[in-house]
């Protein structure tokens, strides 16, 4: 089956009872029983399996090449789970361009359990050699990364760990399996912010979990229901819903992404840009190789270097919206280092590059001549 049917129908049945086409959404917190023990449907508390999160759940495996999904009440409840796969003494080796939340669960929750923590570039195997010890248990790994596009090999890391006792975790919520699949290239988990381009809507909080396989699927649903972080059945039906317009939505953030890059590149304002799909992005050749399109998200930096320049570009900007997350329809711009990455010290920000003029900016599916206007005029502001 193929991506764009699989988005409709890939692991989804008509509901046996009526025939609904649409999963419905299952109201309820507990299921009735025949006898002590004995199901009528499988189902026993909604805190191990709804039919709506079941569908969804499904729906990730299939769209994945996974084994197991699983749904959560966020992308941080995700990781969560994964983190708690792990004993005190273990190691965890972590992409250093990383998501705020990421780093705050990590290093401000984790760490005090005597997990330990090694940030890296994935720059090549050697780097990663260096760092692996007898008690790595995890990778985790985020391509591209949020907010500097960074793309780490998932191939490279998975070969360079195969036969070990260590995971491969894989953040894909920028790129979504559209554009890149990294269980087909080694991994063993994916995790995605479903809040972000499998939701699509800006309308929901949800996270999500495949496995590759089903001993290890297992392991995380035993977590799953044991801690309760779960995804409720409206905002299951919410994800469900925007997965099927998926492969659509995709390419058209991919498109736009593009025509805002180029723009960008261009313009005399601009000091850098980040974005794998321009040829200038120092790792366009694994991009081309890893990912199939190169989604909508683009960073870019200001030739003056001033945090006021890029502070008053958002306060003009009229089309993108002004706020935190991405992966709607609509545009949405931020300033990393104030706002979604404001948990990352400010001496790490600067090492990895995360300055105070950096902008992030999430191109929807709007017109690109629309958008591309749009920042021209901000960019007009400045003096």
């Amino acid at each position: 089956m193929k991506f764009n049917t699989k988005v409709i129908h890939g692991g989804q049945h008509h509901e046996p009872a009526t025939g609904a086409v649409n999963v419905p959404v299952f109201l309820t917190s507990t299921f009735a029983q025949k006898s002590p023990g004995q199901l009528l449907s499988g189902y026993e508390y909604s805190r191990g399996a709804n039919p709506t999160r079941q569908a969804l759940e499904d729906s990730l495996a299939s769209i994945e090449n996974g084994a197991r999904g699983l749904a959560f009440g966020s992308g941080l409840a995700a990781i969560d789970c994964v983190l708690k796969l792990l004993s005190p003494g273990d190691e965890v080796i972590a992409v250093d361009d990383l998501y705020g939340g990421s780093y705050r669960m990590f290093t401000r929750l984790f760490e005090k359990y005597q997990l330990k923590f090694t940030f890296i570039g994935f720059d090549n195997v050697e780097e990663l050699e260096s760092v692996i010890t007898d008690k790595t248990k995890l990778i985790w790994l985020e391509t591209p990364t949020n907010p500097l596009m960074k793309l780490v090999d998932i191939k490279m890391v998975a070969d360079t760990v195969k036969g070990k006792d260590i995971l491969v975790a894989v953040d894909n919520t920028f790129a979504t399996p559209y554009i890149q699949k990294p269980l087909d290239l080694g991994a063993d988990i994916v995790m995605h912010s479903a809040t972000k381009y499998l939701g699509g809507h800006s309308d929901v909080i949800a996270g999500a979990l495949i496995a590759k396989d089903a001993e290890l699927g297992e392991k995380l649903h035993f977590i799953q229901f044991a801690s309760g972080g779960i995804l409720g059945p409206h905002d299951s039906y919410l994800v469900l819903r925007g997965i099927k317009t998926l492969a659509l939505r995709m390419q058209r953030h991919s498109d736009n992404g593009f025509e805002v890059a180029k723009y960008l590149e261009n313009h005399s304002l601009v000091e850098k840009i980040y974005y794998p799909r321009l040829s200038s992005h120092p790792q366009y050749d694994l991009a081309t190789r890893q990912m199939t399109e190169f989604g909508g998200m683009v960073s870019f930096t200001f030739k003056s270097g001033k945090k006021e320049d890029a502070i008053k570009f958002l306060e003009n900007i009229k089309v993108f919206t002004l706020a935190e997350s991405l992966g709607g329809v609509e545009s949405l711009a931020n300033l990393p280092a104030m706002m979604t990455h404001a948990s990352i010290p400010e001496d790490k920000r600067a090492v990895l590059g995360i300055t105070d003029d950096l902008v992030r900016l999430s191109v929807g599916i709007e017109d690109a001549e629309d958008l591309i206007a749009d920042l021209e005029q901000a960019f007009n502001t400045i003096n």
